[in-house]
């Protein structure tokens, strides 16, 4: 009984470590986004002040089209596009990290198990089904796995074509 107590404790101390990982992870990643939005703000305010200044100080209005204000504009909005991109990557690879050692931990755990329990009336009908459900777990980890890196790929490519638009947009408009 103290043995099965004890396994318990440990169970529920792995699981409580990989919350906790999760939880820092995650703050981590809001933190970081927090200070990203907050730096991009500050550009935003302070682009906005140089361009109205840039205006109010032209004397005729025709001067209005040697100003370039888009240019710069959209520039700030791709270097941020990439920076939200890269924390959303390096946020995606914690989690799945911190996953997968989650999931070995639990096959290695499931396998001593059933390694130790060979001998019991039934370990047979056990075994078949932990393996089972540790082969589906498996797939499901991997699909997710698979998913997550698909997605990734996927807003890699969108960031980096709307990169390469939206410079060949503004070597257009010079």
């Amino acid at each position: 009984m103290q043995e099965n107590l004890e396994q318990l404790a440990a169970t529920q101390k792995v699981g409580a470590d990989v919350l906790l990982n999760l939880i820092r992870s995650t703050c981590n990643g809001l933190e970081r986004l927090t200070a990203l939005n907050m730096s991009a703000a500050r550009e935003f305010l302070n682009s906005s002040v140089a361009n109205t200044q840039q205006i109010l100080a032209l004397k005729n209005p025709s001067d209005l089209s040697r100003i370039n204000l888009v240019q710069p504009a959209l520039e700030k909005w791709l270097d941020y596009s990439r920076e939200v991109y890269d924390l959303a990557a390096t946020l995606q690879k914690e989690i799945s990290s911190i996953a997968e050692g989650q999931y070995e931990q639990i096959s290695q755990t499931a396998s001593a198990r059933l390694d130790q329990n060979k001998a019991a009336p039934g370990s047979d009908v056990l075994a078949a089904t932990v393996k089972t459900f540790m082969k589906e777990y498996g797939r499901a980890f991997d699909q997710i796995n698979d998913f997550s890196r698909q997605a990734s790929a996927i807003a890699e490519a969108n960031l980096k074509a709307v990169t390469n638009a939206t410079k060949v947009a503004a070597k257009g408009k010079r």
